[in-house]
């Protein structure tokens, strides 16, 4: 070989191999060593297969033969991506050109073989980190929008699918103001189009609270932070989006509780000033009363007004028992004795006289039997007032696995579903009368005795309000 020659094949960086037309190695230069870690003196005369890992070992030779008939390349003059096999059996990317000369009279080929691991691992570890951020983009709570520098939607993660209701098949390619409420769909195209023209940031790189049009046209706050990002010169914007429906509803309840709360304290207030001129008024016109025949026609307009005043008391009592709920006390309750005592007074009362209220069963629990029957009180006389004071009224005690059912069910016209969800919220009634405060005052009770009361409208007809109650229970809490 010329000296030039020579140089140009020790020194070159990528391997060089020279094979006859039966595949034997003739020659076998430095870079080639490095890349296979055989010496040069190990594989001359060698067949190249040594070099190749199945099934390319296997089948060189046939297509070299194959070759030298036809003349139909499949690598020669070419080239192509191919692995390769080191002497301590490892294998490795390599890209292969091969070039057909004359040797001694006959065909050889020159093999050029550049080693593409560097590329290879750059390329896996690409693939795997855009795997990764497709993972996290896929998984992400968050809804994340990827939009072009004309506000056309580019990505749109499985989040934002269920945040907005659209699938990513409805949304990509269309312009992301479909997502906003008037007036910042009209708004959104001029922002970007002021922002690529004076760089001036409204929400880019700050984030701001917004809102966010579902595709059944509910709208929802959401807070937006976005990114801007340059890619092969085409510049794009990253929007993710917290919806804030939980936190704007949880703050909305906490300001109505306040509310609730002050309006209490100063319904307390106002109670516990009632509460003794009443009294007084009563014990008078008790007094009064005494003193006339009963035949008299004033009595019996005093007995009306003892009647109202009992039930003016009431509101009060109810005020009062809300705003400043005592701690309960504990005691052994039948509850099969002090529902029937319960339903015995409502039946008593002069608006009821054709109520009938039928118990079945009973339970022994311990809690505050005052409290307790307050709260069968305000059941049982919500169920009465449905039925206009007529008909019956079935209470069923069940008791079973450490807990006890007690239903009430009336023969009304039933509770509507929006009267319902809100039938345990402080002063909401329905009645012309009434404080609203009967069947929270009962939630409150049963719940501080560890147990749970629901209302429900059953397809029969009616209502049934149904209180369950360990027993036996452990210690009440302090409401």
């Amino acid at each position: 070989m010329e000296p030039v020659l020579q140089s140009i094949f020790d020194s070159a960086v990528d391997g060089i191999i020279v094979i006859d037309s039966r595949g034997n190695i003739k020659a076998f230069n430095p870079a080639a060593e490095r890349l296979f870690g055989f010496r040069a003196e190990e594989v001359l005369g060698q067949n190249v297969k040594l070099l190749m890992p199945s099934p390319d070992r296997e089948q060189h030779d046939r297509y070299l033969a194959n070759y030298l008939k036809t003349r139909v390349p499949k690598i020669i003059g070419t080239g192509r991506d191919v692995l390769g096999r080191r002497k301590d059996g490892t294998t490795f990317p390599l890209h292969l050109s091969v070039g057909e000369m004359e040797l001694d009279g006959e065909a050889a080929f020159t093999g050029i073989l550049h080693d593409l691991s560097r590329r290879v691992a750059i390329e896996e570890a690409l693939r795997k980190s855009e795997e990764r951020v497709r993972s996290i983009v896929e998984s992400a709570v968050d809804a994340i929008i990827v939009i072009s520098d004309r506000g056309i939607i580019e990505a749109y993660n499985p989040s934002a699918e269920r945040l907005f209701g659209y699938t990513v098949s409805e949304v990509l390619g269309r312009n992301v103001n479909m997502l906003m409420p008037s007036p910042d769909r009209e708004q959104h195209d001029g922002y970007i189009q002021h922002y690529l023209k004076t760089g001036e940031q409204k929400i880019i790189g700050i984030g701001r609270e917004v809102t966010g049009l579902k595709k059944d046209g509910t709208r929802f706050p959401a807070h937006l932070s976005v990114g801007e990002m340059v890619s092969e010169g085409k510049r794009s914007f990253t929007g993710i989006l917290h919806d804030l429906s939980d936190r704007v509803a949880l703050e909305h309840r906490l300001a109505e509780q306040k509310s609730l709360a002050k309006l209490g304290e100063m319904a307390a207030v106002v109670a516990h000033e009632v509460k003794n001129p009443i009294a007084g008024i009563r014990g008078a016109l008790q007094v009064i009363t005494s003193r006339m025949p009963a035949d008299q026609r004033d009595r019996t307009i005093l007995v009306d007004i003892i009647t109202r005043l009992d039930a003016l008391n009431r509101i009060v009592q109810d005020m009062l028992m809300f705003a400043r709920p005592r701690p309960l006390r504990e005691e052994p309750i039948p509850l099969g004795s002090l529902l029937r005592e319960t339903a015995s007074l409502i039946e008593r009362d002069p608006g009821m006289l054709n109520l009938e209220i039928s118990v079945m069963g009973s339970a022994d629990i311990v809690g505050d039997r005052e409290m307790l029957q307050i709260v069968f009180q305000n059941i049982l006389m919500n169920a009465a007032q449905a039925m206009e004071g007529r008909g019956q009224i079935d209470v069923t005690i069940t008791a079973a696995d450490g807990r006890c059912r007690i239903a009430v069910a009336d023969r009304g016209p039933g509770i509507p579903d929006e009267v319902r969800e809100k039938a345990f919220d402080a002063f909401f009634t329905t009645k012309h009368r009434g404080t609203g405060l009967g069947l929270p005052i009962a939630k409150r009770v049963v719940d501080s005795h560890g147990g749970a009361i629901h209302i429900d409208v059953p397809p029969q007809g009616g209502t049934t309000i149904t209180v369950e109650l360990p027993t036996p229970r452990a210690s009440p809490r302090v409401s």
